[in-house]
């Protein structure tokens, strides 16, 4: 959380310098420490520009999904808390159930900039190129029993819908785990649960979100029954740390939703 802090520090000064005590008194850590963080976000990708009078200034930040970008402003009151961030992973609903075994809070996030394995229902591939969409996995640890696993699906798919709402784009929800447009997928859900007689252990949902990936870009085969954000954008590119920061906001409130009231009030928004 402190380099997400720092970067936000950073994005508040504009085109000001922003010196390393300042940072430090912020943070109740050294100076030193300050620029090993600093370091650390340069090595990310951010562009910030350093005076030994005057501090830091931000100049560029990376097109990334990184927690430093996706936390900064986060409503959420359980998930993006903690990010597990990769450049390339085979498959970060795998990653999350490994995570998930080895005792990862709930509402632990991992998302990558692309899956070389990235799976859908019944083992078929999913689509997931590097800076293209938004590939994305959510650690739950939900008080229901095992036969209410599939629910939470649809519970993503409405946030994802409701996500999109926001930035003005109509979305329509294919049973069980589909987002489309006009026939074409847009979205991919895969839930997947670890659980016992009556209770479930944990559980990982998985969503894949194609986002700014043209029709020129996605392989041949995929062209007529695939679609992007930004092809219903007009073309216009759409920020995925913006969209991201929608999805796991609408998920957030949902999800706390059913578990004081159960699904009925989510399974009705589905339906619509």
């Amino acid at each position: 959380m402190r380099k997400t802090t720092i970067v936000e520090m950073l994005k508040n000064a504009g085109e000001n310098f922003i010196s390393g005590e300042s940072i430090a008194g912020k943070l109740g850590i050294s100076r030193t420490a300050v620029w090993k963080h600093i370091q650390t976000l340069r090595n990310s990708g951010y562009e910030i520009l350093s005076s030994e009078r005057r501090g830091y200034k931000l100049k560029d930040a990376p097109d990334l999904l990184l927690p430093s970008e996706i936390q900064i402003g986060l409503d959420t009151e359980i998930l993006g808390k903690e990010m597990d961030y990769h450049p390339s992973v085979d498959s970060t609903n795998r990653l999350a159930k490994k995570l998930a075994y080895h005792g990862a809070a709930e509402g632990t996030i991992v998302v990558a900039e692309e899956q070389t394995g990235g799976k859908g229902r019944l083992e078929r591939g999913f689509y997931s190129p590097r800076g293209k969409g938004i590939w994305f996995s959510v650690i739950l640890h939900p008080n229901f029993s095992p036969h209410d696993a599939p629910k939470f699906t649809l519970m993503a798919a409405v946030a994802v819908a409701e996500a999109m709402a926001r930035f003005k784009l109509k979305a329509e929800i294919k049973w069980p785990n589909d987002i489309m447009h006009d026939g074409r997928k847009l979205v991919g859900i895969l839930t997947e649960m670890t659980g016992e007689i009556g209770k479930i252990t944990y559980l990982v949902t998985g969503i894949g979100i194609n986002v700014n990936i043209s029709r020129e870009e996605f392989p041949e085969e995929l062209r007529d029954i695939a679609t992007s954000l930004s092809e219903l954008n007009g073309g216009e590119k759409i920020s995925r740390v913006y969209f991201l920061r929608a999805v796991l906001e609408e998920f957030d409130k949902l999800y706390r939703e059913v578990n004081a009231a159960g699904f009925d009030k989510v399974i009705d928004r589905w339906r619509k």
